[in-house]
């Protein structure tokens, strides 16, 4: 088990996503950063939709009341264990008692902690991923206990090897035309790939609203399928990228659709750091 004593900003519960009910309106979930979840678990032998914890923008402080092995990935902090601070990217055993302590996120953020084994938690149709309305627990809280599975074989670590080329980020995002892309007028096709943008601070795991110094328009269109990394563009100008926890539909233009490795990247991006779309060949 493991004791809450300071539960951070926004602090859950995730596997890969909940998968096959988007017809009826259950949004995916997910990690906002599926590549760090997924090296986590790797680099302990964990299966890949291994529930993991995810930490948004400030760290937790936790307990261990038993003794585990876990790893850290995502975005930067510092990590205490008492005095000594913690790397990310590897292996590290924990006794029990022990006191993990998370700081500020300076880079990223997103950080991910698994155990080995991972977390238990309460499956709803298919995943264990805390999502508003469909979960009864939406985020950890102070004081809360959190169970995992006491697995320790020895596995041989394969994730650490690649990770450093992976994880480099830059100021790109890379996007496949959306199925509206083709009504645009050229002038704001053309704002769209030079313009810089940054993500507002009225963002969250459902979408990224996006600013930036651009004049653009698009019509409204009927109902239509979106997903994670769909860009809608709605009447007034507005950018807003759908990331985890987006609606599975919606009426605004889908202009852009982000490439599987720039959700990671995006969600990843700090509010005010500045990008430029890049499509795709």
């Amino acid at each position: 088990m493991i004791e809450v004593i300071q539960a951070g900003q926004y602090t859950t519960i995730q596997d890969l996503g909940r998968f096959g009910y988007r017809a009826m309106g259950v949004p995916i979930s997910g990690p906002m950063d599926r590549y760090s979840s997924r090296l986590a678990n790797e680099l302990l032998g964990n299966d890949a939709n291994t529930p993991i914890m995810e930490m948004t923008l400030t760290g937790a402080t936790l307990l261990f009341l038993e003794a585990t092995t876990i790893t850290i990935t995502g975005a930067k902090c510092l990590v205490y264990n008492g005095t000594k601070t913690i790397e990310n990217n590897q292996e590290i055993r924990i006794e029990a008692n022990t006191q993990l302590k998370f700081g500020a996120i300076t880079s990223g953020n997103f950080i991910y902690l698994a155990v080995r084994g991972g977390f238990i938690s309460d499956n709803v149709l298919g995943s264990v991923s805390y999502s508003k309305g469909i979960t009864d627990e939406i985020r950890i809280q102070k004081g809360q206990l959190l169970a995992f599975n006491k697995s320790e074989r020895h596995v041989v670590s394969r994730g650490a090897k690649f990770k450093a080329a992976e994880l480099k980020t830059n100021n790109i995002i890379q996007v496949e035309k959306g199925p509206e892309h083709h009504l645009l007028s050229d002038a704001v096709k053309q704002s769209l790939i030079e313009s810089f943008f940054s993500i507002s601070l009225q963002s969250n795991r459902m979408g990224y609203r996006l600013e930036g110094d651009h004049d653009l328009e698009a019509n409204e269109i009927i109902t239509s399928p979106v997903q994670p990394g769909t860009v809608q563009l709605t009447p007034s100008g507005q950018l807003v990228v759908l990331m985890r926890d987006a609606q599975t539909t919606g009426g605004y233009s889908r202009i852009f659709q982000l490439t599987p490795k720039s959700i990671n990247q995006l969600a990843q991006t700090r509010f005010g750091e500045h990008f430029k779309f890049q499509l795709t060949d």
